[in-house]
């Protein structure tokens, strides 16, 4: 019988680590927290990588750690994007802001520029990028999301609003894609332990009068049955993955990595 369904291309043990030498990826709000992480991973995996950030100090520091090309660049500026490298493998979208108020206050730039850093840049990214990829036969977006993409908390619309959009972009992304062996998908991460989160916790102890622990547990996770911090190397480690020969059929989805908060 003649096998109308060819096998792919043979696949390494399920042990191995995520290979990317000889790739170029593109991580933007690389400076700090998540972005950091991933540039540190995804260098560790072999990948070239470029960082891109708004802070020279911050973009610079990593870049050297990693071994990386630093690039600073305000992604609120759509000709910012044209100055960065097309030919990338992988590109993660990072880069991000928040402002928290009712919609009733909430300034309408304010919520403009999250639009532009969060939406407007990742799609310029992805059409500059795709070309390349597309080319190749090769690539993969990894859209780092929230999971405030699947769900809502009040005071935060421009924020929600920004996430669910990206959500949309990126399966659009990963529908137009999937000819040309390039995928797209969300890590959609709960609270991760970063400066600016750890600050929070800080300035909400000493509003509410409790423990910083109790600022975790009871406040910003209380809707999570898990009740810490994820780590920003958590999620890194879940966006290499997402570039490794086992999640080549993953595409469109998006990767909940919240303690269970979107599970009930």
């Amino acid at each position: 019988m003649t096998n109308t369904f060819p096998a792919s291309a043979p696949l390494p043990p399920p042990a191995a680590a995520v290979e990317l030498t000889g790739r170029t990826a593109l991580v933007t709000g690389g400076g700090s927290g998540i972005g950091r992480a991933c540039v540190l991973a995804l260098a560790q995996a072999g990948a070239a990588v470029h960082v891109v950030d708004r802070d020279a100090e911050s973009a610079k520091e990593v870049a050297e750690i990693a071994g990386a090309v630093a690039h600073v660049a305000d992604l609120a500026d759509p000709d910012a994007v044209d100055l960065l490298p097309a030919e990338v493998d992988v590109l993660v979208n990072n880069a991000g802001l928040q402002h928290v108020a009712p919609i009733t206050d909430f300034p309408l730039e304010r919520f403009e520029l999250i639009q532009k850093v969060m939406v407007t840049a990742p799609f310029l990214l992805m059409r500059r990028i795709l070309p390349h990829m597309q080319s190749g036969g090769w690539g993969r977006v990894v859209n780092v999301s929230s999971v405030h993409g699947l769900r809502a908390s009040a005071y935060k619309s421009a924020y929600v609003a920004a996430k669910h959009a990206l959500e949309g972009l990126s399966k659009v992304a990963a529908i137009e894609g999937a000819p040309h062996g390039v995928t797209s998908n969300c890590v959609n991460p709960g609270y991760v332990r970063t400066p600016l989160v750890e600050g929070q916790v800080r300035d909400q102890a000493a509003v509410h009068g409790i423990s910083e622990a109790d600022v975790v547990s009871d406040i910003l996770l209380a809707r999570s049955p898990m009740k810490r911090l994820i780590e920003a190397e958590e999620v890194a480690a879940a966006v290499v993955w997402l570039c490794g020969p086992y999640s080549g059929h993953l595409t469109g989805a998006s990767l909940p990595l919240d303690g269970g908060w979107t599970a009930g």
